[in-house]
Parts: structure tokens; sequence; C-alpha cells
């Protein structure tokens, strides 16, 4: 009897209360002053706990970026050329393109009749030229015979362009519109030039061969281009793809090379001129660039550029 007095005194079993009573007395325990199962001291030890650990955490992630940004320089990239995964080989990219709605696509499909269809396209081919319009001061106007100094890139010059103007709406409104090419950018690739008639690869275009031998006659200096070509793809798309020009000429310069991320720098672009497509037929274009370290892979669309013109 005096075992059970004793254990009466150390022990109360707990109250029985209802669902809503026990949940009440959980969220607020007035003869304890603890809330949720903790009192006022409780809830600002944890409190304090977690504000410093989580201090800590944000310590260490921003001392470890501002160590990993010291490693890193916003002009030039850590890895370059064979060792990074943009590789050695550039390719060509196109303008206009068609729209984003659609990104698998390359088809250039518009009717020369209408001014609305014609303008969809003509105004992207606007919006690609804007920056070669405005002014830089780091760009100086270069040429075969003057490069351009250290520290300063070269003008892309927009006077020279004849029917690919935007005056002419690019030629679409004609049947015969500019398609402009440009060759991806790499930092610090430099071309290694098809600069003379001899070695040149079996599979360079005819047309192409005596046009580098016709620009050697003008001056050795004037061959120092990474060259390009364009044909269609299948004996019946030379068939209906008409004569084709280039604009300002067939490549683009040497002294454009290398793309060292200067300020002001914009690649060197050239407009396809096609004179007469024939009409109403889907044509599969390839334009191609030319350079002993370009490798040309179609499949993988390596050193090359895919489209299909249709006019309508």
């Amino acid at each position: 009897m005096a075992d059970k007095k004793v254990a009466e005194q150390y022990y109360a079993p707990p109250e029985k209360l209802g669902k809503w009573e026990g949940f009440s007395k959980f969220i607020w325990n007035g003869e304890t002053s603890q809330c949720l199962g903790r009192t006022g001291s409780s809830w600002a030890k944890i409190l304090f706990f977690y504000l410093v650990f989580y201090a800590i955490l944000v310590g260490f992630f921003v001392a470890m970026l501002a160590v990993f940004w010291q490693t890193l320089d916003m002009k030039i990239p850590r890895w370059q050329l064979g060792e990074s995964l943009i590789g050695t080989n550039p390719g060509l990219g196109f303008r206009p393109m068609p729209n984003e709605a659609n990104v698998e696509s390359t088809l250039i499909w518009y009717k020369a009749s209408d001014k609305g269809n014609v303008e969809a396209w003509t105004r992207q081919i606007d919006e690609f030229l804007d920056p070669y319009l405005s002014e830089e001061d780091n760009r100086v106007d270069c040429s075969f015979d003057s490069p351009p100094p250290e520290g300063k890139v070269c003008k892309v010059p927009m006077n020279e362009w004849g029917p690919c103007t935007k005056a002419n709406r690019f030629n679409f409104q004609k049947k015969s519109p500019c398609i402009f090419l440009k060759l991806n950018k790499i930092f610090n690739w430099t071309p290694d030039l098809y600069n003379t008639t001899e070695h040149l690869p079996e599979a360079m275009p005819d047309d192409l061969k005596e046009h580098i031998g016709a620009e050697l006659g003008r001056g050795d200096k004037n061959a120092n281009i990474v060259w390009v070509s364009c044909s269609g793809e299948n004996p019946a798309d030379n068939e209906h793809i008409g004569p084709i020009n280039y604009i300002p000429r067939r490549g683009f310069p040497y002294y454009y090379f290398p793309f060292k991320n200067i300020e002001g720098y914009l690649p060197p672009i050239v407009a396809v001129h096609f004179e007469s497509p024939k009409n109403g037929v889907l044509i599969n274009i390839e334009c191609k660039a030319w350079a002993r370290n370009i490798l040309y892979d179609r499949a993988e669309r390596r050193g090359s550029v895919h489209f299909e013109l249709m006019v309508d």
C-alpha cells in the first residue's frame, strides 16, 4: 500500500482529452507556457542555431564562388580550340532564318508579290545588319595591306553591296533574293588559307578554283580569304538554282581573324545573291567555307550550312 502511494507521488497519468482539446493544448499550453511543444526559450535557441547554421552555409558558398570567379577571365576562355567543346572547326550561319516557332526548319519560302510576306523576311535581315550599321570607336578601316592594329577590330563596310541593300529590300521583291552568310566565331582560331592554286582539294568547285586563280592574278594578298561556295545539293537543284553572285567578295578576308573578343568585333559577312532561282520550285542549297583547317562533313554540317529556297 505504501509502495502504491510512492508511485502516485511521482507519476500521474495524463488526463484524457478530446481531439480538439488535445490539439488546442498542443498549439498553446497555458500551464507550461509552451507553443507547439516548446517554450519561448527553446524556440529562441533553435532559431538562433539555424540562423547561425545557414549564415555559415551562405558564407561558405559565397567564398567558394569568389574563389571560382578569380580563376575566370571574362575576355579569354579558359579552354580554347581543341581543348574546348566548340573545337576548331567553325560552321556557317545564314540569315534570314525561318520563324522561331519551327526551330528545325531551314526553309526560306516567300511570295514575291506579297509585300507583307517580303517584309517579314527582310525585317529579319534588317535586325541582323543593325550592329553593322552602328558606329563604334574601336572599329577601323582595314584592307589586305592594312590589317587592324593591336586592340582594334575591322569595320565591315556596308556600302559595297550592289542589289543586296536595305533600300532594295535585299532584292526579295524582284525574285532574286540575297541570303547572308557568316562564319561562326571561335576564339583564337586562325584560318589556314587556300591562297595558291596548288594543292586545292578535288571537292572544291571548278568555278571557285578559277576564281582563286583570277584573284591571284590581281595580287597575292587578294587570295588571303576563307572562300565560300554555294550550290544545289542535287543535280536537279543545280538546274534550278540559277547564277550566283557573292557580294562584296567570295569569302571572308583574313584580317578579320583571329577572333580575340575585342570590344566592337563583328564577324565578316557575305551576301549570296541568287539572280534567277526557278520560281515555285523547292531548291536545296548547301554553302561551304573553304580553308585547309575547315573540315567538311555533310551529315554533321561541319564547315557548311544547308537551307532550302522557294520563291513563289
